[in-house]
């Protein structure tokens, strides 16, 4: 089986450029954004830029993709115009999804912002039955290092917007997040009780994609702060337990690690190769 892993690539000068700077990084999958995350913002894509980004990947065997969804969106939210925004903005990504032939949008939850737990679920499932996915697309919900009121962090989080959504959802599991939420990852014999006990909640049948990334912070901090495959606290023995688990093997990694001490996307691929046995 192939080994899918790749990184976040950027769309500057053209959505099709993404595919190679993804080759640059090594990688044969990877993720965008559709605009710039910090705005509301339509996403600009050029039909013959979109072209060539799917003609590349084909040709290139680069994917599957994954569109991440606007910083901004919450999809938790009990305030009215920030649902209304939310669920516009999403389904411009479903949208530009359809039109780049990628397969995911990923997007977290958001924070309930005093709705509560449950409130808050079913403000975020409300929102997504919103949508209108197009056929081929589907969107991720993903796990999140729980701080504040933001949801996700609890793997139930997850199971109950799939329970309670009419969408065909699945998810992303960010290895950096659940540990911070609490899940340890650090030692093989964590990661089979994370991945098992991830396996009874919500389902490895739902897990479409990962996040890869190890933690600058101790498991349970809440603390979201990325660090190097295998140079964070989840740490070596971890990371090459993680990538080499039988349930993991065919999920494609999507990296999101740090550039900085001389080390980027490309050291992190080619670490995750070395740890895949």
């Amino acid at each position: 089986m192939t080994l899918r892993v790749g990184a976040h690539a950027s769309v500057a000068g053209g959505v099709h450029n993404a595919v190679d700077e993804q080759r640059e990084f090594g990688g044969n999958c990877g993720q965008i954004f559709s605009h710039s995350p910090q705005v509301w913002q339509d996403p600009d894509i050029d039909p013959d830029n979109a072209a060539q980004f799917r003609d590349i990947s084909e040709e290139d065997d680069i994917g599957p993709w994954v569109i991440h969804a606007s910083y901004l969106v919450n999809l938790a939210t009990p305030k009215d115009d920030l649902r209304e925004k939310s669920v516009a903005s999403m389904q411009r990504e479903v949208d530009a999804a359809e039109t780049l032939g990628v397969e995911y949008v990923n997007v977290h939850l958001g924070a309930h912002t005093g709705a509560g737990v449950e409130g808050g679920l079913n403000n975020a499932a409300s929102a997504l039955d919103d949508l209108d996915v197009p056929e081929g697309v589907t969107v991720l919900v993903e796990s999140d290092a729980g701080s504040g009121t933001k949801l996700g962090g609890d793997f139930d989080h997850l199971r109950a917007v799939l329970n309670r959504s009419a969408q065909d959802l699945e998810v992303c599991l960010d290895t950096a997040h659940a540990f911070a939420a609490g899940y340890d990852l650090s030692t093989p014999e964590a990661v089979e009780e994370t991945i098992a006990e991830f396996d009874d909640v919500v389902g490895l049948e739902n897990l479409a994609c990962v996040h890869l990334n190890d933690s600058k912070h101790e498991c349970g901090t809440n603390k979201d702060e990325h660090a190097h495959v295998g140079e964070g606290l989840i740490g070596e023995d971890g990371m090459r337990a993680f990538v080499n688990h039988g349930a993991i093997r065919e999920v494609p990694l999507v990296l999101e690690t740090p550039t900085e001490d001389g080390k980027d996307f490309a050291w992190n691929i080619r670490r995750v190769r070395e740890l895949r046995e």
